[in-house]
């Protein structure tokens, strides 16, 4: 298993063709749902292009996620808008089959699949990348821990009965949810359950650009929670970025976005969202718990051009000022539509008002895994005997 994406080693093993090929030359193939993108899926992504110089990325299609795996929140053109926006995507396909086949590597000449340390299996309980691995074309990184859409979806199951406490410390469903899942069976499996997310610099680094503007670049800012990351803020942050050279997103605290959102909210804590923005293409750099107001200092520190906000209404601040009133003093501030109405409020609603269907999707998804580490184990045990 590769850690975090970064070798020099482009081998398998097995004297394969792509072990004298270039790096720049080597064609990668990953695919999946990529149902409710998160950091997780940003991160496998971001370390498969490590491996190679093309990334072709494919996704499944509704029909063949609610066949073998249960309905998926986001529709598949939805999904494929939302792969479409990670930095590191080169290529989608769409509707790709869901069993990776040598013939779909070969279709896309691609020389090898990647895809995380977990086990993805068909409805009849069949390893999805069998065919690849038994002829030596599949390679594997680090599942990122503490993230999956199985716990995002399990997080806003969760808000029917549990609630925020108020108080200074960040706070956020993910830390209610990971209190709450040593007591939940799907925390059984290692691969749905969850576990605590830990942010490092490392990691905001590895998904940064690491570019500062050049001399000349108009500057946009745009600030707000940007939780449970989705088309809605996609196509925003693509239309904001059409209209500078350098895009930054402040992101507000959990606490804050509690005052403005309410007692659920945010879904994802600051850090998680943090990495979720970062891995959008059009995201230049990201301020970490932004000021809910924008203040002359942070517009002179980053050289701020442009602060836009969409079409959206505004509360004020605690001081009953308007967040926006210097930008607007300074006729720096513009409202920008996105064209899309997808909210994080619309997200949980498709939860909520579903929520037997997610339930039994998620106790599915586990079942499954425990079949397979059960077979896993038994044949440890054989091997050992």
């Amino acid at each position: 298993m590769l850690e975090n994406g970064e070798t020099n080693g482009h081998t398998n093993g097995n004297g394969s063709a792509w072990d004298t090929k270039q790096h720049k030359d080597i064609r990668v193939w990953c695919d999946g749902c990529y149902d409710m993108v998160h950091f997780g899926h940003a991160n496998s992504l971001r370390q498969a292009k490590a491996l190679g110089g093309y990334l072709v990325v494919g996704v499944h299609t509704d029909e063949e996620i609610t066949k073998h795996k249960g309905p998926p929140v986001f529709t598949e053109q939805e999904r494929y808008k939302m792969v479409r926006g990670i930095k590191w995507v080169d290529e989608v396909v769409e509707g790709a089959p869901y069993v990776t086949t040598l013939e779909t590597l070969d279709r896309y000449d691609c020389d090898f699949c990647v895809h995380g340390d977990d086990i993805t299996t068909t409805a009849e309980g069949m390893d999805t990348y069998q065919l690849v691995k038994t002829a030596g074309r599949y390679r594997e990184v680090e599942r990122t821990a503490g993230v999956s859409t199985t716990d995002l979806v399990g997080r806003m199951l969760l808000l029917t009965r549990n609630h925020f406490k108020r108080g200074q410390y960040e706070y956020s469903v993910a830390k209610e949810h990971s209190t709450t899942m040593g007591q939940d069976s799907s925390a059984r499996s290692p691969w749905t359950g969850c576990s605590q997310f830990l942010p490092t610099t490392q990691k905001i680094i590895q998904f940064s650009d690491g570019k500062a503007p050049k001399d000349g670049d108009k500057i946009v800012y745009v600030a707000g929670a940007f939780d449970l990351f989705h088309v809605g803020h996609l196509d925003f942050l693509e239309k904001a970025r059409k209209l500078g050279d350098y895009l930054i997103v402040g992101l507000h605290t959990d606490p804050i976005v509690n005052r403005y959102k309410g007692a659920n909210f945010p879904i994802m804590n600051l850090h998680e969202r943090v990495l979720s923005v970062l891995a959008c293409k059009y995201v230049s750099e990201v301020v970490i718990g932004a000021p809910y107001k924008v203040t002359e200092d942070l517009m002179s520190h980053f050289k701020v051009d442009v602060v836009l906000h969409g079409e959206t209404s505004v509360m004020d601040d605690e001081d009953g000022s308007d967040p926006y009133e210097i930008p607007k003093r300074h006729d720096k501030f513009m409202t920008l539509k996105s064209g899309n109405d997808m909210t994080t409020e619309k997200i949980v609603e498709r939860i909520i008002r579903n929520r037997m269907e997610f339930q039994e999707r998620n106790n599915l998804k586990e079942q499954k895994e425990l079949a397979v580490l059960n077979l896993l184990k038994n044949m440890q045990t054989a091997g050992f005997e």
